[in-house]
């Protein structure tokens, strides 16, 4: 059984297959041969003849020579052989389907690639449609042919805590074994297109900006930094597209969208990958107050279309995603979760050395406030939440209100203890945007290696005027792993952040 990463060089197993690999070209068998196209795919003929009978399929295959063909291809996952009559079941792109092989109707040769066939092979068949005494749908073979040899043994069991590493790193495998984990990603392919769909209909326009970027910006955030060779510049991965998309904006593009990837160089946990995919979008002339409800119509809408109801299970909770969803500033969350004096520093300071937070570089009332809000509530916020107020401080590209100077008008959406969204009115006075500008580069010489560079251009394009717009992003994986009740994000990402194996056995989690 090959359930872990390990070297296959002397494993018996695959010695073997190698060693037919040899044989099939000694009897003129390329292993490894060209494509022959299948026709038809298992989920389309289970569709259609699933719901006759034995009787009916036998009766359809009378005369024999006048009976419709059809031909399948896949991988093998089934062998059983009983002398002269081999079972097998293949598995396409859409689902599985049996082969019915007899020497009696198959040539020598094309019989005996039957007999030594292995787990994983991947071949073409060619027959007609019938069921078997026990009602399983069949594909009676007239011919076969082998098209990929498999010289590694796929796993018996692919499963449990001692496979996850195996799972992560060799995801090839994972979808070859697990069924389960195929429809995940299906899933999100599918979460990805009605995304596009939902904003397309609005009249949004999706655009590509870089990803590589002169300066630090977008978002708080600690970057991943690169070289390059001819310009002889450091540049930087992109944390957030958001300064080139309201760039956009400026420029007449009054709705626009992005499905990007985006960088950030920080710790690795169930909710955390290095690497990750986000949607963000602006709308001019629209408040975060629109955009909290066409929110809430995007996530009614993508329950409906992926799961057929707004309620949901994630692990142990039944979750609603019908709108309209709760409300709460920052400073009722902490109230409605224990946090009591929410505006002392002793008492934040207090509980956060509970928690044993790093307080430098947050000494601030506000920030002690959402650091508290991060240790104590965001975890119990199970229901969809609209937490707001967010502190200026914390908000360098948000508006400020005009009643309250000190909060931004801004929103970030809980479900099931994650953050899922955030969006906000957009800063669109060049002054205040300069000053906020200038207080990251304070943080930044403070030692807080998350916050943000000046970016001149950007004053220069809010110089020319950025109409009053609001913006928002959405986190694409921790949407998945919601909808698909997926307890890690490594889980709906096909190809996750890992420490090379032969360093750890585990990437470090914090």
């Amino acid at each position: 059984m090959a359930d872990s990463v390990e070297n296959f060089e002397d494993d018996p197993i695959v010695l073997v297959r190698r060693k037919k690999i040899q044989d099939f070209r000694q009897k003129n068998v390329n292993p490894f041969r060209v494509s022959i196209p299948p026709k038809h795919l298992a989920a389309n003929l289970h569709a259609s003849y699933a719901a006759f009978t034995k009787e009916e399929l036998d009766a359809k295959r009378t005369p024999l020579e006048s009976a419709p063909r059809f031909s399948v291809a896949g991988r093998v996952l089934l062998h059983r052989s009983f002398g002269k009559s081999t079972f097998m079941t293949i598995r396409d792109r859409s689902g599985r389907i049996q082969l019915f092989c007899q020497a009696t109707k198959l040539d020598e040769a094309s019989y005996d690639l039957v007999k030594h066939m292995d787990l994983g092979d991947i071949v073409y068949a060619e027959g007609t449609i019938f069921k078997t005494k026990t009602g399983e749908l069949s594909l009676d073979c007239e011919k076969l042919a082998l098209l990929t040899k498999n010289s590694r043994p796929l796993p018996e069991k692919f499963h449990g805590l001692t496979d996850i590493e195996a799972r992560y790193r060799q995801r090839y495998v994972d979808l070859i074994c697990n069924d389960e984990v195929k429809k995940v990603f299906e899933t999100r392919s599918k979460i990805i297109q009605e995304m596009r769909n939902f904003f397309n209909e609005r009249e949004y326009l999706e655009v590509e900006t870089p990803m590589l970027h002169p300066l630090v910006g977008g978002a708080t955030a600690r970057p991943f930094k690169t070289y390059h060779n001819t310009l002889k510049m450091e540049l930087f991965m992109r944390i957030a597209p958001e300064l080139y998309l309201k760039r956009l904006v400026v420029g007449g593009f009054d709705r626009v969208y992005e499905i990007n990837r985006c960088f950030r160089n920080e710790g690795i946990s169930i909710k955390h990958n290095p690497e990750f995919t986000m949607l963000e979008f602006y709308e001019a002339y629209a408040t975060y107050e629109d955009l909290m409800r066409l929110t809430e119509d995007l996530f009614e809408r993508l329950a409906m279309k992926i799961l057929g109801s707004t309620e949901i299970t994630y692990e142990t909770h039944a979750v609603s995603l019908r709108k309209p969803y709760k409300r709460m500033t920052v400073l009722e969350a902490l109230k409605s979760h224990s946090v009591e004096n929410a505006s002392d520093k002793t008492t934040l300071v207090g509980l956060l050395k509970k928690k044993g937070v790093k307080l430098k570089g947050h000494e601030s009332v506000p920030d002690l406030q959402w650091l508290c809000f991060e240790q104590y509530v965001e975890d119990q916020l199970i229901q969809p939440t609209f937490i707001t107020d967010h502190p200026i401080e914390i908000s360098p590209l948000s508006r400020r209100s005009d009643t309250r100077p000190e909060i931004a008008e801004r929103f970030e959406l809980y479900i099931a203890g994650r953050e899922i969204a955030n969006g906000f009115n957009e800063l669109n006075d060049p002054e205040d945007q300069k000053s906020r500008f200038m207080d990251q580069l304070k943080r930044k010489a403070a030692g807080d290696e998350e916050a943000t560079d000046y970016d001149e251009d950007y004053i220069r394009a809010l110089e020319y005027g950025l109409p009053p717009t609001a913006g928002e992003g959405i986190g694409i994986d921790r949407l998945t792993m919601l909808l698909t009740n997926s307890s890690s994000i490594r889980d709906v990402i096909l190809f996750p952040q890992m420490r090379p194996a032969a360093t750890s056995s585990t990437p470090h989690e914090s």
